[in-house]
């Protein structure tokens, strides 16, 4: 099975666009598999044959990265893609007991029947200040308990509309996430929050001690 004409021919212009940005073809293959998992919603069988044809590499070779890397999923998403981290702070923080939580009252812990969340366990995202944190299609939901993260997928499931602790207002789905990280911007990266509060007390103390970098 293949993409059909009108699908082909809309992905193909994008993938042009994006393989133009780069010395060598092959290089657009990660920004490629997002644009093809932006469309299946996981990088599909389909998906990899496309990008192979485009860069003119085998398809063993795009398999090979795809399943490299954990961004690219190998099973469809749920329009919201939920990722819990269980790295040491958030986990000590609580984010195993959300894990184990959140997996019991949805009944799973991959993508739910509906098609509307998926969960993920996930390693570090930089964000430790925030423990524990979650990701909702790579948007931030700081400083989670069991309840407000069932409460949240409950949302998601629902319709409601739900805003990111920062970022942009409008939470996008896993589909226009992965458009956007494939390097077709939304216009919505200067929307929203930035982190603030706990991220800003290191350098309130060093100001307030006089403290300065080693030069």
């Amino acid at each position: 099975m293949t993409y059909a004409p009108e699908i082909r021919a809309r992905l193909e212009a994008d993938a042009k666009e994006i393989i133009s940005r780069y010395p060598k073809p092959r290089s657009a293959l990660l920004p490629l598999l997002h644009l093809v998992q932006s469309e299946d919603g996981y990088v599909s069988d389909d998906g990899q044959e496309f990008c192979a044809e485009l860069l003119g590499i085998s398809k063993a070779e795009v398999v090979g990265v795809s399943t490299f890397y954990t961004m690219f999923r190998r099973k469809p998403a749920g329009e919201f893609h939920v990722g819990v981290c269980i790295n040491s702070l958030c986990a000590i923080m609580g984010g195993d007991q959300i894990w184990d939580e959140l997996t019991e009252h949805l009944g799973t812990d991959e993508a739910t029947p509906d098609g509307k969340v998926s969960l993920e366990r996930i390693e570090c995202n930089a964000a430790c200040d925030f423990a524990p944190v979650m990701l909702v299609n790579w948007e931030f939901f700081d400083n989670q308990t069991p309840t407000s993260a069932k409460q949240l997928v409950d949302d998601l499931r629902d319709g409601k509309a739900v805003s990111p602790t920062r970022g942009p207002a409008r939470l996008c789905t896993f589909k226009e996430a992965s458009r956007v990280l494939a390097g077709m911007p939304d216009g919505l990266a200067g929307e929203g929050p930035s982190a603030v509060g706990p991220s800003l007390e290191g350098l309130k103390v060093a100001r307030k001690n006089g403290w300065e970098a080693p030069k």
